[in-house]
């Protein structure tokens, strides 16, 4: 099949689609790595709605990909950045998508992110505020059973003034767990308002917080997530981590390398990446349970170009390549986002994101995929 497809100049040329679709694979319950897939949500169109308003979400259609998740055997990291959460999708719809998701499939793994979202910033001048906050969606969510995300807070980060204030916020949350959470170290290059979390102005003071805060609360702590987009920052920690503490790389830059792992350990997943990629990333933890380790890399590290081009810089927008690529593939019938997010890539960018699917034999249906993406084109007078 071709297609005639715009290059940077605006002149077209021929791509002949050329990829196969990555054999189906079910990871098993027992797998050799725990594996979350950040998975993102679907708005409904239809809704007159003002985009910075309350989330318009289709039901329907998110829970149809929570369950093509859970189908793979992957586990459902809910209500996370990749479902837009505080970009799009508000507190009240954040709840209300893990009380679904845990009703829709209650025998997948599924661990819910929780934080201060529904604070507004501005009003926001205490560390006592920021653990009420943390403590109500902790409630909240642990009265649905879902294992907690704890996420990391733009509010702490405003008034935190000491490595001590994370410490105090922290421990006041964490007694309050039900069960071991995973914590949630997300780099500025996520989410800017996080710009010096941990209360350190270089990685070295806020990794001695952050290791520190496990330390004092090993036992509530599952693990820790941690979005830097260093592998050498990833590994350093990991070895540093106390006996039992999981590390999920949350590294969308060089993920097979992290979860191989090496001769001193290895990481477990929760990955944004991993919602375009769960065919590929069910399939690659199977080649490791069997002791497959080429097939594993064979599987995931062609991926890799895609996926540093997806969350390329600014990285916050990286959903909008993430739901393109869902709609490319017929999970759902639109390219609309919350908050207006489908308008912020560029079209080289969606040009070169489906080349890179296809290579990487992500396109599960090519023809319906050639088909949407004339449809992009066309809105672009192509």
């Amino acid at each position: 099949m071709i297609i005639q497809l715009p290059n940077v100049d605006g002149k077209f040329d021929a791509y002949e689609m050329s990829g196969s679709p990555i054999a189906a694979a079910t990871m098993s319950p027992d797998a050799c790595r725990v594996v979350y897939s950040a998975a993102h949500v679907v708005a409904d169109p239809f809704r007159d709605v003002d985009p910075s308003g309350p989330a318009a979400i289709d039901w329907e259609a998110t829970m149809a990909f929570r369950r093509h998740l859970a189908d793979l055997g992957l586990g459902i990291a809910e209500a996370m950045d990749t479902a837009q959460r505080g970009m799009g999708l508000d507190w009240a719809g954040a709840l209300e998508l893990i009380r679904r998701t845990k009703q829709e499939v209650p025998h997948a793994r599924v661990a819910s992110g929780v934080g201060t979202d529904h604070l507004d910033l501005a009003d926001v001048s205490s560390l006592d505020q920021v653990k009420r906050a943390y403590l109500e969606q902790m409630d909240a969510v642990q009265k649905l059973d879902s294992q907690l995300i704890v996420m990391a807070s733009r509010a702490l980060a405003k008034v935190a003034q000491t490595s001590d204030d994370y410490l105090s916020v922290y421990r006041d949350v964490l007694s309050h767990a039900d069960q071991p959470v995973v914590l949630h170290w997300l780099g500025e290059m996520f989410d800017p308002a996080l710009a010096g979390y941990w209360g350190g102005h270089s990685f070295e003071d806020a990794l001695a917080t952050a290791l520190e805060v496990i330390e004092q609360n090993k036992d509530k702590v599952d693990g820790i997530k941690i979005s830097l987009l260093d592998k050498d920052k990833e590994i350093r920690m990991r070895r540093m981590l106390p006996a039992g503490v999981k590390m999920y790389t949350g590294d969308d830059f060089n993920y097979p390398d992290l979860i191989a792992g090496d001769e001193k350990g290895y990481s477990h997943a929760l990955l944004g990446i991993f919602d375009p990629l769960a065919p590929a990333a069910a399939h690659a933890i199977t080649c490791l349970d069997k002791g497959d380790v080429s097939g594993f890399h064979a599987t995931l590290d062609p991926t890799v170009p895609m996926a540093r081009h997806i969350f390329r810089s600014p990285t916050q927008y990286y959903k909008t390549g993430v739901v393109f690529l869902a709609w490319l593939n017929g999970f759902q019938d639109h390219f609309i986002m919350l908050n207006g997010h489908h308008a912020m890539r560029s079209l080289p960018y969606f040009v070169d994101l489906f080349k890179m699917a296809d290579g990487c034999g992500l396109l599960a249906k090519p023809e319906l995929a050639m088909e949407r993406m004339k449809k992009l084109l066309s809105v672009y007078g192509c």
